[in-house]
């Protein structure tokens, strides 16, 4: 699956260094929280949405599967015209999937799912 294009800076996924201590000690589990919530935040505003939360760890996600369901009905009553709209949209309709982590140190680690 091709990713889509991120906006500029997206693979080095960092909060602004107010979230980090002045004394460079690493930060606390409320300080791992909040830098969680900044790149859960800066996801969202470019059109993720969580699909679950731990207190440093959220799973992103992206896109609509088809509902095959309705295009199954929508293929039978149009004489299975309508199958070549259901296997363009299947092949082109994916899912993409993210797991954001804030490690001990603070830094953001993305991995992308099936």
């Amino acid at each position: 699956m091709r990713p889509h294009d991120e906006p500029k800076g997206w693979s080095e996924l960092q909060p602004p260094p107010g979230y980090y201590s002045a004394d460079g000690r690493p930060p606390d589990q409320t300080q791992r929280v909040l830098i969680l919530d900044w790149a859960v935040s800066q996801r969202i505003a470019s059109g993720w949405r969580v699909e679950s939360r731990s207190g440093t760890q959220a799973v992103m996600v992206r896109g609509h599967p088809p509902n095959h369901v309705l295009h199954a009905v929508l293929t039978a009553f149009t004489c299975f015209l309508w199958g070549a709209v259901w296997l363009v949209l299947s092949v082109t309709n994916k899912v993409e999937r993210v797991s954001l982590t804030v490690d001990a140190r603070g830094d953001i680690v993305a991995v992308n799912g099936p």
